[in-house]
């Protein structure tokens, strides 16, 4: 078995202080992400999304935010799939951003609804053709027998929209996760972390707390 126990570094790029903190948590999450943005950090928007099944297994995903705001985190994806079918008995799901290289993290609990039949078409109809197009070829999450057979129905689904618009799937949608709670993690020197918490309240405010490492 290899050994991991040394495998460690110190974290010094940053620091959090209590007066710096905005009171909106979606305030602190946008100057992040500019942050990353602008950073060499690969695919920014990438999030981990976490469900739960009928058994109370949990599991995890990677899916990209496409759009956040005061109402939440928003993201796409086939209305077929595992974590559709969870979400569908269970709403309360998990994200996560973890952009390590800069010693910063986000973690958000939350609910998830589906979005209008409208907002997904306006979304849909602004992606690639090719991405539109694999949205038909692939039933996600489903015993596939090879590779090759994805690429021969893509092949069939490229012919067949090749004169013309790609029609929007009725088992492709989206969800908005509106967050219940969202905590910052800021890596510090002796793993004196910085981590504050924001927590909404019966009517609608944030609750924001520092927590211990």
């Amino acid at each position: 078995m290899s050994e991991l126990s040394d495998i460690r570094r110190e974290y010094s790029l940053g620091e959090m202080h209590s007066e710096d903190v905005p009171n909106d948590p979606m305030e602190l999450f946008s100057s992040w992400l500019e942050i990353v943005k602008n950073s060499e950090i690969k695919d920014p928007t990438a999030m981990s999304l976490g469900t739960v099944d009928t058994s109370g297994q949990p599991f995890q995903r990677i899916v990209l935010l496409k759009r956040f705001g005061n109402d939440g985190f928003v993201f796409f994806t086939n209305l077929e799939s595992r974590k559709a079918q969870h979400i569908a008995e269970n709403s309360k799901v998990s994200l996560l951003f973890p952009w390590h290289t800069l010693e910063k993290q986000v973690a958000i609990n939350g609910v998830a609804e589906p979005l209008s039949k409208t907002e997904v078409l306006k979304y849909f109809m602004s992606r690639p053709k090719g991405s539109q197009i694999a949205t038909w070829v692939s039933k996600q999450s489903s015993p596939i027998s090879a590779r090759k057979a994805l690429e021969s129905k893509f092949a069939e689904m490229k012919a067949k929209f090749a004169k013309g618009d790609v029609p929007l799937p009725k088992f492709w949608g989206g969800y908005l996760v509106k967050p219940t709670s969202m905590e910052f993690w800021q890596g510090g020197e002796n793993r004196l972390h910085d981590r504050f918490i924001y927590v909404k309240t019966v009517d609608d405010k944030w609750q924001r707390d520092r927590l211990a490492p």
